[in-house]
C-alpha cells in the first residue's frame, strides 16, 4: 500500500472585498504554512505534584505564503498591503483564505486575516522567493 501526495492538489484562494480575490493556482506559490499561535493546554504543577489542566480557548495563528517574486499572486499581496495600510482601520482584517488539498481531503479557513509587516524585497542577480507573513483571527481545519 502507498499514498501519494502533491502540491499541485493543493489551492488557496485570498479574498477581501474591497481588492478583490486571487487564487494560488499557476501562481508560483512554493510554501504554504498555516500555524496556531495559541496552545491549547496548560499544566500547572503544585509543590504536592498535584496538575491542574487547563484548557486555553483561541484559534487565532499564522499564514505564511512563499512565493515567486514576479508572481501575480506577489502583486495581489501589494495591492491587498497598500489599500489596507492607507484604508480606514475596519479593512485592515477583512482578507479570507482557504486552503483545500484534494487528495489529502482537508480543508483550512483563515478569518479576519492581516499582514504582520510588508514582505522582505530581495534584490539580486537570481530571481527569489518572497514570504508573506500574515496574522489570522481565526483559523479551522477539517
Amino acid at each position: 500500500m502507498h499514498t501519494t501526495y502533491s502540491f499541485e492538489d493543493v489551492t488557496a484562494s485570498f479574498s477581501h472585498p474591497s481588492v478583490g480575490a486571487a487564487s494560488s493556482t499557476g501562481a508560483g506559490v512554493g510554501t504554504i504554512t498555516t500555524s496556531m499561535t495559541q496552545e491549547k493546554t496548560v499544566h500547572d504543577t503544585a509543590s504536592d505534584g498535584n496538575v491542574m489542566i487547563s484548557k486555553i480557548a483561541g484559534k487565532n495563528g499564522s499564514v505564511a505564503i512563499t512565493l515567486q517574486q514576479t508572481s501575480e499572486l506577489h502583486k495581489f499581496f501589494m495591492k491587498w498591503y497598500n489599500y489596507v495600510d492607507n484604508a480606514p482601520a475596519a479593512e485592515w482584517a477583512k482578507m479570507n483564505i482557504t486552503i483545500k488539498s484534494d487528495n489529502l481531503g482537508d480543508s483550512t479557513v483563515c478569518t479576519g486575516v492581516s499582514p504582520q509587516k510588508l514582505a522582505d524585497r530581495p534584490y539580486q542577480a537570481q530571481g527569489q522567493q518572497i514570504t508573506w507573513n500574515l496574522m489570522a483571527a481565526e483559523i479551522s481545519q477539517t
